[in-house]
């Protein structure tokens, strides 16, 4: 069952602007990812369904998390379909993302109370998202789809919409300032925040000013955007 309930982490993610994601086959390495994150200030981390045994890894982190009570809200990406969702959710996952919209994951979680982000590519799948509950729409990849002038045009006829693009998202100050500027309610982030090679070196220091730097950069942006 999760520990956060829906409206909880949905304004988490909010607040904070930012969703590191990552996946690794290897659960001490994992913890360390997630502790690296939490100490850049990161309050969301997105684990992803991917690789054999996702699934027992996720188990075994968010026991951990739950255990050591830190200070972090984590769920699970990368699930296209309904049964998945379900094994996630029923292990503890407080929220589910996905890389396509599907309308049964919706409904299973708007059942359990739990976020459910979908990865959409055009208004229509905006919309439909919107009409099955979805509250933050994940943009996907953002880069390809059309990059932050994507994100601004779908704001102009509808305002309403919160937009996480993912994917095509740098860990720079220009980068996530065109994003944010465009109106992107809070941002996805996964290689390019926790890179491949900082993680082989064990470069979890990296990782945490990466973290950091990013949600600085995100603040300060939201200021400009405000002014």
């Amino acid at each position: 069952m999760a520990r956060f309930d829906r409206m909880t982490v949905l304004h988490s993610i909010l607040e904070g602007g930012l969703a590191p994601v990552f996946y690794n086959n290897d659960v001490e390495i994992g913890k360390k990812i997630v502790a690296a994150c939490v100490e850049g200030g990161a309050r969301i981390v997105e684990f992803t369904n991917r690789g054999d045994r996702a699934w027992n890894v996720f188990t075994e982190l968010i026991a951990w998390v739950d255990e050591s009570q830190l200070d972090v809200i984590l769920g699970v990406g990368s699930v296209c379909d309904a049964p998945t969702a379900s094994l996630y959710i029923g292990s503890g996952a407080n929220f589910v993302v996905g890389p396509l919209l599907n309308p049964e994951v919706a409904r299973l979680c708007n059942r359990r109370k739990i976020a459910y982000s979908p990865g959409c590519g055009s208004v229509s799948e905006i919309s439909q998202a919107e009409e099955l509950g979805v509250e933050i729409v994940k943009v996907f990849p953002g880069g390809q789809v059309g990059g932050p002038a994507f994100v601004k045009a779908v704001l102009g006829p509808m305002p309403w919409t919160r937009i996480m693009p993912t994917g095509g998202v740098d860990a720079t100050q220009q980068s996530v300032g065109e994003w944010i500027q465009a109106g992107a309610a809070c941002l996805g982030m996964g290689s390019k925040l926790i890179r491949k090679d900082l993680v082989l070196s064990g470069d979890y220091v990296s990782i945490r000013a990466n973290v950091s730097n990013v949600l600085k950069w995100i603040r300060e942006s939201r200021e400009k955007r405000g002014s």
